[in-house]
């Protein structure tokens, strides 16, 4: 029997590696205290190392990662990530010095870009439309459950055994796993040619090819970019609250954290069953669905700006912002690769990726910052509250491209064209 005789023992092991990914991806941030203290980093220094850093080289390899997983055996793409970024997170915990540590971390996110665009064609392949978006969902549970996981490892073990032995274990633990997924066999230069991705330059040209001809694509694409200015504006949620709403910023942190995971991963769960047991239902089908949890989530994300610290309609709006990212995940990207021919799904993904973490992620956060200094300076009363309404205001926006979207996808169905959502 064949391993992808098995897409739910495939599925929990991706999810298992995506949960890895994330805990090594997000340790930098629970032992942010230690780390700083010991290698004697600057606040910009920091800021360097989580931000930028990852984000050019993440968001760079995953386009490249995603057509190498297009072209050639998925499963050893993602055995070459993990091994690479469990090696560099190994490396991380024998760093004296920023350089040192730089180098380290760059090279853990050019590892981890290889997961997700081959995780995502893989899925693809293996679970068939009606149960593709739940699937998807599934998979990016790991994304809050492994940012809930690196802080409570840094509290459990990482209190006990400290940065660089936990660091060190990760790392061994990553080697390990990329050796077994290297004996498994996703044979692509056996397919015929047409179930093949090209060359690196010829992908992405394909890929420029089919984002001009279904604007639907576009607009999705836009869309899930946009909704992701929420987490710029979670990076600076801590500061607000403990600034301009008077809270306790060590106890605020324990409470985001848990309603973080526990919301995030129910969004992740919810939104992906909606993605196949209503999405396909509705007249736009996944795209008017998008469009419809935005909405939902719209009016408490904007009311919990303006609530009592600790009130419910407080409480709601906050885990409404958790929420809604992760519910998006699986619906987008079902879609997404259900728009374009097999041998691109995951070069797709990968050029998503990179939208996500240059324009949002990088220059999103850059804004935040930026916006936030200039309106303090000006005299503004309460700037963080003004600026992190805007990022909302943005994300909440993404509704109506989602609904642009839906319209467009109904006008190519009805009108029979050879490009028509596919579901």
């Amino acid at each position: 029997m064949s391993w992808k005789d098995r897409p739910s023992a495939v599925l929990t092991g991706l999810l298992a590696i995506h949960l890895l990914a994330h805990i090594d991806r997000n340790m930098l941030l629970g032992f942010s205290p230690q780390i700083t203290t010991d290698l004697a980093l600057s606040n910009a220094q920091y800021g360097f190392l989580v931000g930028a850093v990852w984000v050019l080289s993440f968001g760079v390899m995953a386009l490249f990662m995603g057509a190498l997983a297009d072209r050639f055996s998925r499963t050893r793409v993602i055995a070459a990530g993990v091994l690479v970024w469990s090696a560099c997170t190994w490396a991380s915990g024998h760093a004296e010095s920023f350089e040192q540590m730089v180098m380290a971390r760059f090279f853990v996110a050019s590892g981890e870009a290889a997961l997700v665009p081959a995780a995502v064609g893989l899925l693809a392949e293996l679970f068939s439309e009606k149960r593709r978006s739940s699937a998807m969902g599934v998979f990016f549970m790991g994304i809050p459950m492994g940012i809930g996981c690196s802080f409570l490892l840094a509290g459990t073990l990482g209190a006990s055994h400290g940065w660089r032995n936990t660091f060190y274990v990760l790392g061994a633990i990553g080697v390990g796993i990329a050796i077994v997924l290297a004996f498994l066999k996703d044979e692509r230069d056996q397919q015929a040619h047409q179930e093949r991705g090209a060359p690196f330059v010829r992908q992405v040209a394909s890929i420029m090819a089919v984002l001009r001809e279904r604007p639907s694509l576009r607009l999705i694409i836009a869309g899930f970019v946009l909704v992701h200015m929420l987490f710029a504006g979670l990076a600076f949620t801590q500061l607000w609250l403990a600034r301009e709403r008077g809270m306790d910023a060590t106890g605020i942190a324990t409470n985001i954290g848990m309603l973080q995971l526990l919301f995030g991963t129910l969004g992740s769960v919810v939104g992906g069953v909606l993605g196949d047991r209503l999405g396909r239902r509705l007249p736009g089908s996944q795209a008017t669905l998008m469009a419809l949890l935005v909405a939902l989530c719209s009016a408490p994300m904007i009311a919990y700006r303006f609530a009592a610290p600790g009130s419910v309609i407080f409480y709601v709006g906050m885990c409404a912002g958790f929420f809604l990212p992760l519910a998006l995940y699986g619906p987008v990207n079902a879609a997404i690769v259900s728009m374009v021919p097999q041998q691109t799904r995951s070069t797709i993904s990968g050029f998503s990726m990179l939208c996500i973490n240059v324009f949002a992620i990088a220059i999103g956060n850059l804004a935040v910052g930026w916006a936030i200094d200039d309106f303090g300076a000006r005299g503004m009363p309460m700037p963080i509250t003004h600026i992190l309404l805007a990022t909302d205001v943005l994300g909440i926006s993404s509704a109506l491209l989602f609904a642009f979207a839906a319209r467009a996808s109904s006008r190519q169905h009805i009108s029979g064209s050879t490009v028509k959502w596919v579901q």
